[in-house]
């Protein structure tokens, strides 16, 4: 992010623009809506310019900007679609102490105005740091069919009423309070009886909040899917948007953790199977003391929370303390894995049945099945297997398993930096260590990668002909 989106306060600030034409126009457009004081300097000024002039919209200079004009300005624009003129005016602007802004110069403004989606005083502004102007205008359009018109009065009666409502408690209670009547009841009142109608519903809406007694508190065991934001399901994103606290595991990333409130308590929670972590009784104690003061938790686990997440200790921990719970599904990284190598998990004729397993247990390394894991058509996938991999090959090749059984080896399911490796039950030690894997890594046991599958078929089917 190059540039940091902020408000700035225009009310009886100076504005300057220098420009007297179409380019002028479309900025004027935008900064009329402020609460600015404008003064355009344009010495042969367009019709539109003169217009809002006359109306004392705007203050019109019509000669060109001098230095004195700058000092104790706010904002400057160049907009007089000429190179040296504008830097001219960059340069008057940035001596009297004021941001400038030079239209369709990136490069040399101090800011930029993004395109904006008007609902007084809500204000919605969509910026592509210059990139892709045509997208900021498509995503305007869709916030501006998103947005009712009537928006803006809900608003400026709610900022009315923000004092009455400062009785609320700071918190669920005051947020609570505020959805209710800007997604609920003022709608609705609105509707049925106009503005008079909104603030008899705030009033009444006050007085039964006020009366309410102290929501319970609740956990949500919520699913976050391997790692793409967008593998969220609709309900998670919903619950991480709503929760006041969210604790999560390690390997939930940063993009799924910028949907949550800012204002909401975000504790990462990680147990990492060698080195320093937290103990699952911590965790448990920590969700149910944010719970019992009455808290919506999130305990945001990466995949799916009843894979090898230890869930069951956290909903009998629950159920002891008496907390109210919901477990919401994710997308496991074995799926996502599979996708990615464009491979099935499952297909008629190979396998009819999928393992999932975990390389370790409490106790160190799991025991599996081996005997029938080592059959030619065994599919399984394995998690956690990246520092047993000598282990899980010793204990497979020992109950038969060919050493040319492929592996497909996963890192980072579904993210930006994931990676897929080839390998095969023989090779796989050592294309671990060679390739130096560091993220979370799912191996597939007895799947290769769509393409190199394919060509294995293919030299099969060759072999097959020559004989």
């Amino acid at each position: 992010m190059k540039h940091f989106p902020i408000f700035v306060n225009l009310v009886n600030q100076r504005v300057l623009l220098a420009g007297g034409g179409e380019t002028a126009v479309a900025k004027l457009r935008l900064i009329l809506k402020t609460e600015a004081e404008i003064h355009v300097f344009a010495p042969a000024p367009v019709a539109q310019i003169e217009a809002w002039a006359k109306d004392a919209r705007l203050v019109l200079h019509r000669r060109d900007m001098v230095a004195a004009d700058a000092v104790g300005a706010r904002l400057v624009y160049g907009a007089q679609d000429d190179a040296a003129a504008d830097a001219r005016v960059a340069a008057l602007g940035r001596a009297g102490g004021a941001l400038v802004n030079i239209v369709d110069n990136l490069q040399d403004s101090q800011f930029i105005t993004p395109a904006i989606v008007d609902r007084d005083p809500v204000t919605v502004a969509i910026g592509t740091e210059g990139a892709a102007p045509v997208l900021a205008r498509h995503i305007k359009k869709q916030v501006e069919e998103a947005l009712p018109p009537s928006l803006g009065l809900l608003a400026r009666l709610g900022q009315a009423f923000r004092g009455a409502a400062d009785v609320l408690p700071m918190g669920r209670k005051r947020r609570d309070f505020w959805s209710r009547f800007y997604f609920e009841r003022g709608p609705e009142a609105l509707a049925s009886g106009g503005e008079i109608a909104v603030k008899a519903e705030l009033d009444a809406l006050l007085q039964q909040t006020l009366a309410a007694k102290r929501s319970a508190g609740r956990v949500d065991l919520v699913g976050a899917g391997p790692g793409d934001a967008e593998l969220l399901t609709l309900k998670a994103r919903k619950l991480l948007h709503e929760a006041d606290v969210v604790l999560h595991d390690q390997m939930v990333t940063g993009e799924i953790l910028e949907l949550a409130r800012r204002e909401a308590i975000v504790v990462e929670t990680g147990k990492r199977g060698f080195g320093e972590s937290w103990t699952q009784d911590a965790i448990n104690d920590l969700m149910i003391s944010h719970a019992a003061e009455g808290h919506h938790v999130v305990r945001l686990k990466s995949g799916d929370p009843a894979m090898f997440a230890r869930l069951d200790e956290e909903m009998d921990a629950l159920d002891a303390a008496g907390i109210d719970w919901a477990i919401v599904p994710g997308i496991t990284a074995a799926s996502a894995a599979a996708a990615n190598a464009r491979v099935s998990l499952t297909q008629r004729g190979r396998n009819s049945a999928l393992r999932f397993l975990t390389a370790h247990d409490v106790d160190g390394f799991a025991d599996q099945d081996w005997r029938d894991l080592a059959k030619p058509d065994a599919v399984a996938a394995i998690y956690m297997g990246k520092r047993a991999a000598s282990f899980l090959r010793g204990r497979l090749m020992m109950h038969g398993a060919n050493g040319d059984t492929p592996v497909t080896i996963v890192e980072n399911a579904s993210r930006a930096n994931q990676r897929i490796l080839q390998a095969n039950l023989r090779s796989l030690p050592e294309i671990l260590n060679a390739s130096d894997v560091s993220g979370p890594a799912v191996m597939l046991l007895g799947l290769a990668p769509r393409a190199a599958a394919q060509a294995a078929l293919d030299l099969t089917i060759e072999e097959m002909e020559q004989a």
